[in-house]
């Protein structure tokens, strides 16, 4: 049976690496609680996983420990930051309070943030969301970053640019986080680490060929967009789209010299109130309705029918209750860092 942990253990744990780096205690557990986040729900390779990242860069320098974000532009339902390399996932919770403390007045918020450290797990950031019965929509890119190649292209040119989504919907939420690339590039190094091939031709190598092993992209290759080889231009599109919300809005990113910008991320979020658009009951009456719909369709194999959210949220809600499994390299990953800070790792529960 895999070993579990508390999931307030973990947060702890994690809150205490970030602040062994001078980071401020409070902003610590804004940081430990978005990556504990994404591993509740099952989003691992971007959960715990990029604690040994963040750390550098906040013991590098490469992230800001201290500061607030640079105010470019407020028009009350619109604002635009420069956050100047603050912690992402601080960051765009900070952005995200933001809007949710206006919604109510304004009904839709819209906000960008330009030049980010990497926000990680945008589904992390859903939960809030959902609890003030809010629906959310967020992007970002990475404007240092060329992995994915536009279709009928061996150059790279995007990066992964995902989109999270989630809305109110009855007794789990419509909740999804994907990317635009065919595959995670956090899926792709983890298949390298563990010398195992990818599950499809995701890669095309240098010369333009399709591939399925990780050392193609490794040695001058991209990714698949969304849609792969046969349709791939319908996740260009949509990758530029998301370049241009998160980039264009914000004023930087591929028309700037952002060389050493490294992971740093463009980001686009809005919050809506559905409740200003009519009764918040009706709103759920249509959500509701889909929800269920969509569960009573025929299954074409002998797994259930996949539902965005659903599982999400179950894995989620379970693992706050029994403890968290988290990927076996994330364990080895989180106990060098206990040897090498002196933090205690937390002690299983099973």
């Amino acid at each position: 049976m895999s070993q579990r942990y508390s999931a307030k253990d973990l947060s702890t744990f994690a809150s205490a690496l970030f602040a062994s780096t001078g980071l401020e205690p409070a902003r610590a557990e804004v940081m430990a609680d978005t990556f504990l986040q994404a591993d509740l729900m099952g989003f691992t390779t971007h959960g715990l996983h990029r604690a040994s990242t963040n750390l550098q860069w906040l013991q590098s320098g490469a992230s800001r420990l201290t500061g607030e974000p640079h105010v470019l532009v407020d028009r009350g339902n619109v604002f635009n930051w420069d956050a100047e390399f603050l912690p992402g996932p601080w960051v765009v919770h900070c952005a995200i309070d933001q809007a949710l403390a206006r919604v109510q007045q304004y009904g839709v918020v819209t906000a960008t943030i330009r030049r980010s450290q990497h926000i990680a797990c945008l589904a992390a950031y859903l939960p809030k969301i959902i609890e003030h019965n809010c629906v959310g929509i967020l992007t970002c890119s990475t404007p240092a970053e060329h992995t994915v190649s536009p279709q009928g292209s061996k150059t790279p040119l995007f990066s992964a640019n995902p989109i999270a989504f989630c809305a109110p919907a009855g007794d789990y939420p419509l909740l999804f986080d994907i990317s635009m690339s065919v595959t995670a590039g956090g899926y792709v190094s983890r298949a390298a680490r563990e010398a195992k091939k990818l599950p499809g031709l995701y890669l095309k190598d240098r010369d333009g060929l399709l591939s399925d092993d990780p050392g193609a992209f490794e040695n001058g290759g991209s990714i698949l967009p969304v849609g792969g080889a046969d349709h791939g231009y319908k996740g260009a599109a949509l990758s530029a789209m998301f370049e241009v919300l998160s980039m264009a809005l914000s004023g930087y990113g591929r028309g700037d010299e952002i060389s050493e910008d490294d992971e740093a991320n463009s980001v686009f979020l809005q919050i809506i109130d559905p409740a200003a658009f009519g009764p918040m009951q009706n709103f759920l009456r249509q959500t509701s309705a889909l929800m269920a719909l969509w569960e009573q369709c025929e299954s074409d194999s002998d797994d259930p029918v996949r539902i965005p959210g659903k599982r999400a949220w179950s894995l989620r809600t379970a693992q706050l209750e029994k403890g968290v499994k988290l990927y076996p390299s994330i364990v080895d990953d989180l106990r060098k860092l206990a040897e090498k800070t002196g933090i205690s790792m937390p002690n299983t529960i099973s």
